[in-house]
């Protein structure tokens, strides 16, 4: 007797056992609140270069911004929730997951982790509920790899600061509320939470993209921009604050890429299966199913990984190399798959009625950006051999 088809391609190892009941019932919440909101819509969204900035107040009364953070409004999950829902986002569009992941787990977390009381009060439950938008000041026109030479300045002048430079690809930035800017001074990098509306500091969107279409990327620009000193984050004191925000959202990453991975791979099946070719389903040729049978065992391997680096975060046990494997691997994986899957649909895949290409094009961002995969191959191989390829 011939079994029935998967109706996940996570199927394939029983994933699902390998996680709690909360667990799943948080992802469940998420995939159909997208279901009903956004994959009806996203690729209008995606084609017309538009993100649903209406949403944001649903996403926060979703529970998803900030959702591994703990007080502050903020729903203090599991990592391993955390991954889920970003999963279940990016299986719609990684604009949406990206989204996400600069509000909670780089905005959010720059203040929650390095930040004054005060700054915690002021702007946790505004971002945690959606009724304000963040961003994240550190990538450069000319260092995007290398922050440690960064040239945006801030100087003090009396008890202020005056802050001046430039920052690029910055998501949300031109609809956020509120930017954290990374910025050298004479005592180390040091962060800053810059408002909208402050004198000396614009935002200009960046047009014609190819990627992250249905998602706002901009240009940040502060000329003279003055900052009491309250502004400043008091906990971030080097390079490494803006690091470890980093690490928080590859983190997401990893879940998430795997979410555009499964949605490619369901296309291909369900197209699979309908598609007749030569009289028959193009799901019954040799070569089709091993495209399958492959893509499967890459997807549910990534699984397997992020849920180990989840256990990890969880024990507080994880190491950046550890979280730099997760990206590689994982975005690398769903890139792979997307494009694979792309050619079962034929020329049809070329359209926006199916998502492989749609996410294909995202991910090629998500391999760029919170370091390229070169980055995290280095950051890899110094963790095997102690030397450092960066200097």
């Amino acid at each position: 007797m011939t079994p029935a088809p998967l109706s996940d391609p996570f199927d394939l190892l029983d994933i699902s056992s390998q996680v709690g009941d909360e667990e799943r019932d948080i992802q469940a919440t998420v995939r159909a609140f997208l279901a009903e909101r956004v994959r009806p819509h996203i690729a209008d969204w995606f084609e017309t270069a538009t993100f649903p900035r209406e949403l944001v107040p649903e996403l926060g009364k979703l529970g998803v911004l900030g959702m591994h953070l703990t007080g502050y409004g903020c729903a203090g999950t599991s990592a391993t929730a955390y991954g889920l829902a970003c999963l279940e986002l990016e299986a719609v569009d990684s604009g949406l997951r990206s989204f996400v992941s600069v509000q909670g787990s780089l905005a959010m977390y720059s203040i929650w982790r390095y930040g004054s009381e005060d700054q915690k009060q002021q702007w946790l439950p505004r971002l945690a509920a959606g009724e304000a938008i963040g961003c994240f000041g550190l990538t450069e026109p000319d260092h995007g790899s290398d922050p440690a030479d960064m040239s945006t300045r801030a100087v003090r002048d009396g008890g202020d600061w005056i802050l001046n430079g430039s920052k690029m690809w910055i998501t949300n930035g031109g609809i956020a509320d509120l930017a954290t800017v990374w910025a050298s001074t004479e005592e180390g990098v040091r962060g800053f939470l810059v408002p909208r509306g402050a004198a000396g500091f614009t935002t200009h969107d960046i047009k014609q993209k190819l990627s992250m279409r249905a998602s706002v990327t901009s240009e940040l620009v502060f000329e003279d921009v003055r900052l009491p000193d309250s502004a400043r984050l008091p906990e971030a004191r080097s390079l490494g604050a803006p690091l470890g925000c980093l690490n928080e959202a590859r983190f997401g990453i990893l879940f998430g890429a795997l979410g555009a991975g499964r949605d490619s791979l369901q296309a291909a099946l369900d197209y699979a299966d309908s598609r007749i070719q030569f009289g028959r389903s193009i799901s019954g040729f040799q070569l089709t199913q091993r495209k399958l049978a492959d893509m499967a065992v890459s997807l549910n391997t990534g699984m397997l990984l992020a849920l180990h680096l989840a256990k990890l975060k969880e024990a507080g046990r994880i190491r950046p190399e550890q979280v730099s494997v997760g990206k590689l691997n994982n975005v690398r994986a769903a890139l792979d798959i997307a494009r694979e899957c792309r050619t079962i649909l034929g020329a049809n895949g070329v359209s926006l009625e199916y998502a492989p290409l749609r996410h294909a094009n995202n991910l090629e961002s998500v391999l760029t950006y919170e370091g390229t995969e070169e980055i995290h191959t280095l950051v890899v191989g110094q963790a095997l051999t102690g030397v450092s390829a960066f200097r």
